[in-house]
């Protein structure tokens, strides 16, 4: 079940919602815990087991590692958190990696193995991160822990965030899981927020999703350099709008139930570095890495050399959680490269050149990283880059290319806009002219108006895939 389907608006979230609101406050986390299992097993009945036993596992080593700490054993305390983090793994890796693996020893022992036969549980590359960090947070004495089941499991299993996140950390709504407050004024903010997830998803990432799906069945030789060059801009704003939509409508959700996640993006296609990108894109994620992994190791605590080995090491293991594929790991290292050559000096350089190229030497080398990203093809993405600089046997433009611009140029135009501060910066100067009472009525109207287009073109098409969902 996705957030942006007919099912969830019409049925799933107005049952849910009633229920919620209905029952006492004590009695709240428990129709969270149990509505989220319901939109976890629509799915995948089967793997409910899965995030069941999750969640019991590191409930308990919570409960043991707070334990030993208090009784002064540290060293239990220790394996606690090992033990969590071993088990957390593990899972991850059977379901997400082992086919990978066998893939890999065929491929280089020159076997036969049989590949496992296993669908991969959707999200569990979220909430195995979630469910790790409760027990580093307990041992770190950065979270209280929690001793009511039901409340954990609601914590690890919540709906909003589940299926694509973003990635909350416990200290994050420690507090909220036990004292929040759901107010007239969050749930309306809230409903806002999903709104404006659901038009990014449906009437942007959808139909520019649309257009990059009949680029992306032409192989690249026989694209002309403009179909390629509308290739990578399509897929850009498609993950971009896909993803990023998904979290508003993440985040609205969870402020409707009280909740209040953090950011998970932040304009990155303004970002004037590729470091300041991955500031702003899927914040959550680059804040796990750099908390659970990158500091632990060292982080730029232990001199240069030690800093470029912890940020190649975290960029490795960043592309690997992508995807159980070797395109994953290149573009994780691909990354890696460029960070390391800014960090060496080139973003200071890029910070005394003007904005225009630095923006544009971003763009593009974000823009090839996503060649990259979408083919497991490791052959593809060159022979993009070679139709991209001339190579192609069509040439630099054709018809067909020339279609595709004309046809949907209003589409890549609000695209393009809406992924930058645009249109927020000329909302604030119309609401200061308008008035907050005019303004709020006006946001309402439009918003209103976005979630019934959205609806009226969910009825309409069954192109409505989720990028993040094989992750």
């Amino acid at each position: 079940m996705v957030f942006s389907s007919l099912l969830f608006l019409f049925r799933f979230l107005p049952i849910v919602l009633l229920a919620y609101f209905v029952v006492p406050g004590r009695f709240r986390n428990l129709v969270l815990f149990l509505s989220s299992l319901v939109f976890y097993a629509w799915g995948e009945p089967v793997y409910v087991c899965l995030i069941l036993f999750s969640t019991v596992l590191d409930y308990t080593l919570g409960r043991v590692v707070a334990a030993a700490k208090k009784a002064g054993n540290l060293r239990r305390a220790k394996l606690a958190v090992a033990g969590s983090a071993v088990g957390n793994l593990l899972i991850l890796g059977f379901f997400k990696y082992a086919n990978f693996l066998i893939t890999t020893i065929n491929s280089l022992a020159g076997l036969d193995l049989e590949l496992l036969d296993l669908a991969l549980p959707i999200g569990i590359s979220f909430y195995t991160f979630q469910t790790m960090s409760y027990t580093i947070d307990v041992y770190r004495g950065e979270a209280e822990v929690q001793k009511n089941l039901i409340t954990f499991g609601a914590y690890v299993s919540l709906f909003p965030q589940l299926i694509a996140g973003p990635i909350v950390r416990y200290q994050t709504v420690a507090k909220q899981l036990v004292e929040r407050h759901e107010t007239v004024e969050g749930f309306v903010q809230g409903l806002y927020r999903f709104f404006i997830g659901l038009g990014k998803k449906v009437l942007i990432a959808n139909q520019i999703g649309a257009l990059w799906s009949e680029l992306s069945v032409t192989s690249a030789a026989h694209l002309s350099t403009l179909g390629a060059w509308l290739g990578v801009l399509c897929f850009s704003l498609q993950i971009y709008f896909d993803f990023s939509g998904y979290s508003d409508m993440a985040i609205g959700l969870g402020k409707i139930f009280g909740f209040t996640f953090l950011e998970n993006f932040e304009h990155p296609y303004e970002s004037k570095s590729v470091s300041e990108f991955w500031r702003r894109w899927h914040i959550s994620m680059g804040t796990w890495f750099r908390e659970y992994v990158y500091i632990p190791l060292g982080g730029n605590r232990k001199g240069k050399a030690r800093q470029l080995v912890n940020i190649t090491i975290v960029w490795f293991l960043t592309g690997l959680w992508h995807g159980a594929s070797w395109n994953f790991v290149l573009w994780g290292m691909y990354f890696a490269i460029w960070l390391l050559i800014e960090r060496a000096g080139f973003e200071r350089v890029l910070q005394k050149l003007p904005t225009v190229f630095s923006h544009i030497y971003t763009l593009l080398i974000v823009a090839f990283g996503w060649l990259i990203f979408c083919w497991e093809d490791m052959k593809a993405p060159f022979d993009y880059l070679r139709t991209f600089f001339g190579g192609s046997e069509v040439g630099f433009m054709d018809s067909r290319s020339l279609y595709l611009i004309c046809s949907n140029a209003v589409l890549l135009l609000i695209a393009i806009i809406g992924s930058t501060t645009g249109p927020k910066r000329i909302w604030a100067k119309l609401a200061a002219k308008c008035g907050e009472g005019a303004s709020l009525i006006l946001e309402g109207c439009l918003l209103l108006g976005v979630f019934f287009l959205s609806v009226a073109m969910l009825v309409n098409s069954s192109y409505n895939p989720f990028l993040y969902f094989r992750f």
